[in-house]
Formats: C-alpha cells, structure tokens, sequence
C-alpha cells in the first residue's frame, strides 16, 4: 500500500510513513468506529525504543483498535501538525479526535489508556513522566 503505511512484522503495528498515510488511517478508523492509537518515536530516543514491544504487545492484545507507529524524523508534518513535543508520545482517538494523550514511556499507564478508549471512556488527560526525550 504505497503512500498508506505499512504493516510491521507480525504484530500488526502499522508504520506510517506520511501525512497521506496518517490522514487515510485516521479516516478508516473514523469510518469503522475503531479506537486508534498512535505512538509518536524517534530512532534517537531511548524510552521510545523501550516502548516499542510494550506497544506491539498491546496490539496482539486488543486486535479491535488501530496501533499506528509514527517516526518523528520521518513524517515530520504529522509530528508537528499533533502537536508532538517530546517522545514517546501516545495519542488515542475515536472518531477522528484526539481524547487523551499520554507523553513518556509508561507501560501500565498507556495499557491503562488503550483499555479506557477501547471501551468508551477516557477523556483528557495529559500524563508527562522523566521517561521522554524532549523535541
């Protein structure tokens, strides 16, 4: 899928590897009513690295929500266009809208996150820990 992101190994992560590809899959989950959640890293950023599997393994856990992975350096206009100051950064959204955001690495936290806007709930709330790399 040229210009729609691919999928990562066999965890189902999808990279996105532009500001098409962000806008299409937001789209599609908008459309299909699927929760999405997006992790903003950077190949430089340590705690990013460290969420990596925390995040593949959450989308083997929940296959009904959309796990975008989003490279800083890559798709810079994503990056920017959210908002996105530090690594990680998880967004989470339904119907096109971001409803919470959580910034640094925090396993129990982000699982805690994925399982609210799964479910209907969550809201805003921005969590920032010393695990982040800052932009």
């Amino acid at each position: 899928m040229e210009g729609r992101g691919q999928q990562q190994g066999p965890s189902g992560v999808v990279k996105v590897d532009s500001s098409e590809s962000w806008d299409y899959y937001v789209s599609q989950s908008k459309d299909q009513g699927c929760p999405l959640v997006a992790h903003f890293s950077a190949s430089w950023c340590v705690p990013s690295i460290a969420m990596n599997p925390v995040f593949e393994d959450l989308r083997t856990e929940y296959p009904d929500v959309l796990f975008l992975a989003v490279d800083v350096d890559d798709v810079k206009e994503v990056a920017s266009k959210m908002e996105v100051k530090a690594m990680p950064t998880f967004l989470l959204m339904r119907d096109g809208a971001v409803v919470d955001k959580l910034v640094g690495a925090n396993p129990e936290e982000i699982k805690r996150r994925v399982e609210d806007v799964r479910s209907g709930g969550g809201g805003w709330r921005i969590f920032l820990n010393s695990f982040a790399c800052l932009v």
